[in-house]
């Protein structure tokens, strides 16, 4: 067979496997993620949060603030019991691949080189509530900006478990205009800390 038409069916065939994990991986977390109301309460957040970053005085930015008191509240608890369901799936659909793009079969080739996304959502669990609490005593500026960013890395891990961690990052760089390392620095230390050790790649 002529080489390039052996590379051409080895990409091709490549691409539809890498495909068919991908859209797997897709159903699984829109069926963890069907019974709540995660994505529409980040939404309603991330944009108050904005809202309140323009107000021009302490007291309305709080005013503004305190009306997000109940969707912090909701999407913590939504969150808390989304991550324990998905706790309980088998660890087997569960890795993720460090690598920076999708190959077919990389977390079952290279499993040295993958995390458990029930771990990471754990991660996240604990952000989220932590920084709703303010254990860290943060002002409200301040804790708004860390529960950004505590949300929007979330998202860029789900991302990251349904494609890939260049989609992930390009996909947050697109809709936020936020590198991910930016994320990274931005979220509290203990999530940072629980973050880096799951993922880091070196």
């Amino acid at each position: 067979m002529d080489p390039f038409l052996l590379v051409a069916f080895a990409a091709t065939s490549a691409w539809l496997l890498n495909s068919q994990q991908q859209r797997r991986r897709i159903v699984l977390l829109g069926q963890q993620l069907a019974p709540y109301q995660i994505e529409r309460l980040m939404q309603t957040l991330t944009q108050g949060y904005l809202r309140a970053m323009g107000e021009a005085t302490p007291e309305r930015r709080q005013q503004v603030l305190d009306t997000l008191a109940a969707s912090e509240a909701q999407l913590c608890e939504q969150f808390e019991r989304f991550a324990a369901g998905f706790a309980r799936l088998p660890a087997e659909e569960t890795r993720v691949s460090r690598l920076a793009i999708g190959l077919p079969f990389a977390t079952q080739l290279l499993p040295a080189a993958t995390f458990d996304m029930r771990e990471l959502l754990a991660v996240h669990a604990r952000g989220i509530g932590a920084t709703m609490r303010n254990e860290n005593g943060l002002a409200p500026r301040e804790r708004a900006f860390t529960m950004t960013a505590e949300l929007l890395l979330m998202q860029h891990s789900c991302h990251w478990f349904c494609k890939s961690r260049a989609v992930a990052s390009a996909r947050v760089m697109a809709r936020h205009q936020t590198p991910h390392a930016q994320l990274v620095k931005a979220v509290s230390p203990a999530t940072r800390a629980a973050y880096l050790r799951l993922t880091a790649t070196a």
